[in-house]
């Protein structure tokens, strides 16, 4: 994937060799993060050092301040949530440089990045901010870089100054540009009867760049046109039984109906929407203070659905399928598959599992979300 017609071996090579040293400093500033270590970001002669607000400690953040005191970096949505109404978040700034003033300490700054407490701590502010000027795409990266790693979107940063001392370097534009041409390879493949579909294999993909492992599902004899699920890992719901939303049941109902006709069922490792079990776990408590799981996600600092469908697409057509039926009750997932190539003949629509504990969670996909439910 993503080499070039007619490239002769040499270029290939070099090529393969960038990628590969690329995804490995990616995957280790992503490590270093979830470790509450300092990384660094570069974009072309700009550098941040970067600390996860959410792991910040006083003496890892004393270590991030040595040069000068750090800013707070939080996506557009957060800013939004805190009434930080200013040109740059109207203008489409993908991040937003909190200058933290005297009373602005490591708990306030906690906070402010974390929304469960918003109710209990209502005052945090007033939030002075800065044009991240020069440094505003280093800093976006360093939020994707967060997002990547199922951290809150929230980063004290300062300017680098100087060498890196044995901290992870991540280059900004191979940041954002992970999402755009995602490399898969073909890991591993085993028979795997399941209940009520015996006949069935699976297939694991395994990103280069040191991500979570997807599967593939083949059912029965998938045929010319297989009918095709795309399903988010849940583990409170397709493990734990959780009632606050349908996976489960529409992970069964999807294995039962394909096994029907052959198809596949590609699983994929986004849970939460794609913000990660633990910041699920957070949109759960919003959710419990009274907002919906769109409002939930914006005050947490993500989007709405911060999910990659290029990687179904991309597993499809490692699959040698190029054209399918699509069990799913979400536009945006034919829209997705058909612009990385995939031809969605027909929409079928999926609908299970409605309780009492989610109706809300399903009214805001129809009304919000334009599920066709």
């Amino acid at each position: 994937m993503g080499t070039a017609v007619g490239s002769c071996p040499a270029d290939r090579g070099v090529r393969a060799l960038t990628d590969a040293a690329s995804d490995l400093a990616l995957a280790r500033a992503v490590d270093d993060l979830r470790r509450g270590e300092i990384i660094r970001v570069v974009d072309g002669g700009q550098s941040l050092d970067l600390l996860a607000a959410e792991l910040a400690t006083p003496d890892s953040l004393a270590r991030l301040e040595f040069a000068g005191r750090a800013d707070l970096l939080i996506t557009p949505e957060r800013a939004e949530t805190l009434k930080i109404l200013n040109q740059r978040a109207a203008a489409g700034a993908r991040a937003i440089a909190i200058s933290r003033m005297p009373w602005h300490d490591l708990v306030t700054s906690l906070a402010t990045a974390d929304p469960v407490d918003d109710l209990a701590t209502p005052f945090k502010g007033p939030f002075p901010t800065r044009d991240l000027g020069p440094d505003a795409t280093a800093a976006e990266a360093g939020l994707a870089l967060a997002k990547r790693a199922a951290l809150l979107p929230a980063l004290f940063a300062v300017r680098a100054a100087g060498p890196a001392p044995d901290r992870a370097v991540a280059d900004a534009a191979a940041v954002l540009a992970w999402r755009r041409a995602p490399r898969l390879r073909i890991a591993s493949r085993a028979r795997l009867p399941l209940e009520g579909a015996e006949d069935t294999t699976v297939v694991a993909f395994r990103p280069t760049d040191g991500g979570p492992e997807h599967l593939a599902l083949l059912i029965g004899n998938p045929r010319d046109l297989p009918l095709v699920r795309l399903h988010s890992a849940c583990l409170t719901g397709d493990v734990l039984g959780s009632l606050k939303c349908d996976c489960g049941p529409q992970l069964r109902a999807a294995v039962a109906r394909i096994a029907e006709s052959g198809g596949i069922l590609l699983y994929l490792q986004q849970e939460g929407r794609g913000i990660g079990l633990l910041n699920k776990l957070r949109a759960y408590q919003l959710q419990d203070q009274g907002f919906d799981t769109v409002d939930a996600n914006l005050r947490l600092g993500f989007g709405e659905d911060e999910r990659d469908f290029d990687l179904a697409a991309a597993m499809l057509h490692m699959l040698g399928v190029g054209r399918i039926r699509l069990l799913s009750n979400n536009p945006a997932k034919s829209e997705s598959l058909m612009s990385q190539g995939i031809d969605v003949a027909e929409l079928l629509p999926h609908s299970f599992g409605e309780n009492p504990h989610n109706s809300r969670y399903l009214e805001t996909k129809r009304d919000r979300q334009g599920h066709r439910l």
